[in-house]
């Protein structure tokens, strides 16, 4: 003959065994992966949150590498400006020099030539990551010289790319498609008076090379034909090129600045959102530990409940015997 007890006491611990098996599993689960929302499935909110600031932390390290890609190329504009200004106030102090009663002005004529030729030269060598924001061979000028700056979310939440820029026209010193574009190429009005007051457009241009359009003007050289007059118009051009050239020099100081802080800003929200996604699904391995312990404990205790009610079912069936 075949018994079969079944009490309530055992149904009930082995139900609530059940469910402590089941916290035991989600517990190592959290403490081995180290998240406590690992898929949408263990909470769709916080994971859809979490898989937002992953990608706008994702965009902010990408966007943080592509400034210091532009910190280079502005970097590299701004000291090459700072060359060109050192070079120029040589050239200045050589033509200050030919105003020098018998002075030999083609011998000085061989230092301005090897200065114009170092100005060339530093424009040219000018060149990161495939750009030059110095020289100009194409026959459109760009509209602006760009580096990354940040994103924005739309409202149908899709990514926008911010931009910190500068006018292309204002850091090109060199064009050979167009030398009225460029700032070292370009002829300038003197703009110096005449002995008797008035005033006529007297026009030079720093560097010749070879430009499509060429500048029209007088290029500025000496010989031992060149006139005071003709020396004072060229200080003057240089003057101008020198205020223009400090100008451009002191805005790429500027923008260098902002991305610089932009470098920052990105590094220090990067953290930020991580921290964000961590408070969203990481496990908080103290509690998670602490949460392992005591259902560990609650299993020991369902197993030996069952164990005790599986005894006394057997002292019963003993005695039916």
């Amino acid at each position: 003959m075949t018994y079969k007890i079944t009490s309530a006491g055992q149904v009930n611990a082995l139900a609530a065994l059940r469910i402590i098996n089941k916290e035991v599993a989600t517990a190592q689960q959290q403490v081995s992966s180290g998240y406590r929302v690992e898929t949408a499935a263990d909470d769709a909110t916080y994971w859809s949150f979490a898989s937002v600031l992953r990608s706008d932390s994702s965009s902010l390290q990408n966007i943080h590498d592509a400034l210091g890609v532009g910190a280079s190329k502005v970097d590299t504009a701004y000291t090459a400006m700072e060359g060109l200004i050192d070079q120029l106030g040589e050239i200045r102090a050589t033509l200050v020099s030919a105003q020098e009663v018998g002075v030999d002005k083609e011998k000085l004529n061989t230092t301005l030539t090897e200065l114009k030729n170092q100005l060339q030269t530093t424009v040219q060598s000018t060149n990161i990551a495939g750009e030059n924001w110095l020289l100009n061979r194409d026959a459109t000028l760009p509209t602006s010289r760009s580096a990354i700056g940040g994103f924005t979310r739309g409202t149908n939440g899709e990514y926008q790319a911010q931009t910190i820029s500068y006018p292309a026209d204002q850091t090109v010193m060199i064009d050979t498609a167009d030398a009225g574009r460029g700032l070292l190429t370009k002829a300038v009005d003197a703009n110096t008076l005449n002995p008797d007051g008035t005033s006529t457009a007297r026009n030079y241009y720093l560097l010749s090379a070879g430009s499509t359009v060429p500048a029209a003007g007088n290029e500025i050289k000496l010989d031992a034909t060149t006139t005071p007059a003709q020396i004072t118009d060229m200080l003057s051009v240089v003057d101008k090129l020198l205020t223009t050239l400090t100008t451009t020099a002191a805005g790429l100081g500027i923008m260098s600045a902002r991305i610089n802080d932009r470098i920052d800003y990105t590094a220090d929200m990067s953290d930020l959102i991580d921290k964000g996604v961590g408070a969203l699904v990481d496990t908080d391995m103290d509690e998670a530990s602490a949460r392992q312990k005591a259902l560990q404990t609650q299993q020991q205790m369902g197993v030996q409940t069952i164990s005790i009610l599986n005894t006394a079912a057997s002292k019963v069936l003993i005695l039916l015997q």
